[in-house]
């Protein structure tokens, strides 16, 4: 089968490997449709910990076409791929802290993932997604990470919030902060990201801090930073107001440092929160997916096929660009 492998930092390549073979309590999944995201062009730069060479791809759905030993999941069941593989048993996972765990294995990162034909996951993370199709269950992985962000920044009904970076999980943060009640001003440069966001449930939309300002003089009960860059991440405390939390779901570079004033944190009593990937949000995901109340459609700005995966991830993504699917022909 075709597979696109990180061979090394710097080095990926479609490659063409044996079949995987599904072992005890894992199913063979035939990929339907998998999301590039952030996190693999930092994985190629050598900017997150991984485990190279390994299929890239964390985000996909597909359809179980074999199962190994003591897997009842019935052939043809179409599942989302729920990628960390907590051990259980360290000290973070008997705190229920399973997203801290100290061998936590990430498909696509650690094991091989989904920008492939074939991919061999356990059985336990595979979420069924009988009635969802298949590009839009791909979005259950990074839905599933904003919802844990949302969740710790606890937005209700008549606070304002403010989501910084217009990337797919501040658009995913724009809808599930607005089903929350919540008024939501999304902060981006690239107006087609703005508009998109006006589509998907946003009060308001400014492209400048300046601009943002003017909107909520007075700052946001709420800040989502979820563009994982230097600017914005300064930038959340600023927007916050006095007593008000700030949450960080964007991923900057390893070894990255940022300037932030802990007296200007400590004299308005701003919460500065971190974000870490999904712990017991896949389900709910999937069915905010299928009930509709988080709509996925417009956030796909490219399909392409495995061939051009590898020269994808290599290349920065284009100006306006939400998600690109990788669809394997």
């Amino acid at each position: 089968m075709r597979a696109v492998r990180l061979q090394a930092v710097g080095r990926i390549e479609l490659a063409e490997v044996p079949d995987p073979v599904p072992g005890p309590g894992e199913v063979l999944v035939r990929v339907l449709a998998a999301g590039i995201c952030g996190t693999d062009r930092h994985l190629l730069k050598g900017e997150f910990p991984c485990a190279p060479p390994v299929t890239l791809g964390h985000e996909f759905s597909g359809e179980v076409v074999a199962v190994g030993d003591g897997v009842a999941l019935p052939l043809g069941t179409r599942i989302a791929c729920d990628p960390n593989i907590a051990c259980g048993a360290c000290d973070q996972c008997l705190r229920g802290r399973t997203n801290l765990c100290i061998r936590n294995v990430a498909i696509g990162i650690h094991r091989d993932g989904g920008f492939a034909d074939l991919a061999a996951i356990p059985a336990h993370r595979a979420v069924p997604v009988p009635d969802l199709d298949p590009q839009h269950a791909a979005f259950a992985e990074p839905l599933a990470c904003t919802l844990h962000g949302v969740d710790l920044g606890a937005p209700v009904p008549g606070e304002r919030v403010i989501v910084l970076g217009g990337g797919v999980i501040g658009l995913l943060a724009v809808q599930l902060a607005r089903n929350a009640g919540a008024e939501v001003t999304l902060v981006t440069r690239h107006p087609t990201k703005r508009a998109l966001a006006l589509e998907t449930g946003a009060t308001h939309t400014a492209a400048t801090e300046a601009e943002a300002r003017a909107l909520l003089p007075q700052g946001a009960d709420l800040v989502l930073e979820c563009a994982g860059v230097a600017e914005t991440v300064e930038m959340a405390p600023r927007l916050t107001r006095s007593g008000g939390r700030v949450v960080i779901l964007g991923v900057m570079p390893q070894g990255e440092k940022v300037r932030i004033e802990p007296f200007d944190l400590l004299f308005r009593e701003i919460q500065l929160l971190h974000s870490f990937i999904n712990p017991f949000t896949q389900t709910r995901a999937v069915a905010m997916l299928t009930s509709g109340k988080v709509s996925v459609g417009p956030l796909i700005s490219r399909i392409i096929p495995l061939s051009e995966a590898s020269r994808t991830i290599a290349n920065p993504a284009t100006p306006g660009e939400v998600k690109v699917l990788v669809v394997p022909d």
